[in-house]
C-alpha cells in the first residue's frame, strides 16, 4: 500500500541532519552538537525490616539530583566568523565573568520549521579545542567547544 506525503510527515522519524542552533538570539552553524541529555544519580535507601516474616532489609531507590550537562558542539573554522563568537566566550570565562548563556538546539523538518527544541540553561564554556593539523590531511578544520549548562528542557515547536 502507498503511503501519502502527509502519512509520511507525520508517521516517520525526522533527520537528525536538519537542525539549528541559537546562542541567547543568535543563530550560530554547527556541524555536530552532542551531550543533550538529562540524566539524575540513583539514591539507594536502605530500611529495616518492616513487616513481619519478611526478611531482609527493604531497599528503596530514589531520584538523587540532577546532574549538570556536559554539550560538545563543534564547527568548521570560518575566517573571521569562528573566533569572535566562541574565543570571546571562553576569554570571557577566564577573565573570572562568568557569561552564561542559554541555547537552543532545535530540530527542524523539511522547510526549516522547529518542530522539536531543547533549551539548555545557563551554559558556560569550559574547553575550546583548535582544529587537528596533518600536512598530508584534506579534511576540514573543525573547532570543538564543551560547555557545562544547569538544565534541559525539551518542548515542541
Amino acid at each position: 500500500m502507498a503511503l501519502t506525503k502527509d502519512q509520511i510527515k507525520a508517521d516517520y522519524p525526522l533527520p537528525a541532519y536538519n537542525y539549528k542552533v541559537d546562542i541567547d538570539s543568535t543563530t550560530v552553524a554547527f556541524s555536530e552538537v552532542s551531550g543533550l541529555e538529562m540524566s539524575m544519580d540513583p539514591i539507594h535507601y536502605s530500611e529495616s525490616q518492616t513487616a513481619p516474616g519478611k526478611a531482609g532489609p527493604n531497599t528503596m531507590h530514589m531520584p538523587g539530583a540532577p546532574k549538570p550537562l556536559t554539550i560538545t558542539m563543534k564547527k568548521g573554522y570560518v575566517k573571521a566568523k569562528s573566533m569572535p563568537v566562541l574565543n570571546n566566550w571562553i576569554t570571557s570565562i577566564q577573565l573570572n565573568r562568568v557569561d552564561k548563556k542559554d541555547i537552543t538546539v532545535h530540530l527542524c523538518d523539511e522547510n526549516g520549521d522547529s518542530i522539536v527544541r531543547w533549551k539548555v540553561i545557563d551554559a558556560f564554556p569550559t574547553k575550546l579545542t583548535a582544529p587537528s593539523f596533518s600536512a598530508t590531511s584534506t579534511e576540514v578544520a573543525i573547532e570543538t567547544i564543551e560547555l557545562t549548562a544547569s538544565s534541559l528542557e525539551m518542548s515542541e515547536g
